[in-house]
């Protein structure tokens, strides 16, 4: 499993779940929209500062961005959004 993909699920899911455009979180983030719509297609490889900068950006521990359930889902799913898959409990 690609974890780049993993991630970007993810955080697709959550800026969903938040209501926030990428615009919005790449202007949390202080990064321009399209490393944000990159990102979710999981055509980024982001540093460690990234991952912590997205999560404060919508709100959830680092270790959520890494639950791999999503992504399996969302493939299985024919163009469903991947806001409803379950989330993993990630334990640090």
């Amino acid at each position: 499993m690609d974890v780049r993909r993993v991630i970007g699920a993810n955080v697709r899911r959550y800026r969903l779940q938040a209501d926030l455009t990428q615009a919005r979180v790449a202007e949390l983030m202080g990064v321009d929209r399209a490393y944000v719509s990159a990102l979710e297609r999981g055509q980024r490889n982001p540093t460690v500062l990234s991952l912590w900068n997205i999560a404060e950006a919508l709100g959830v521990h680092i270790a959520s961005l890494f639950a791999e359930d999503v992504l399996q889902l969302d493939q299985g799913s024919r163009g469903k959004r991947a806001t409803k898959a379950p989330v993993k409990a990630v334990r640090p």
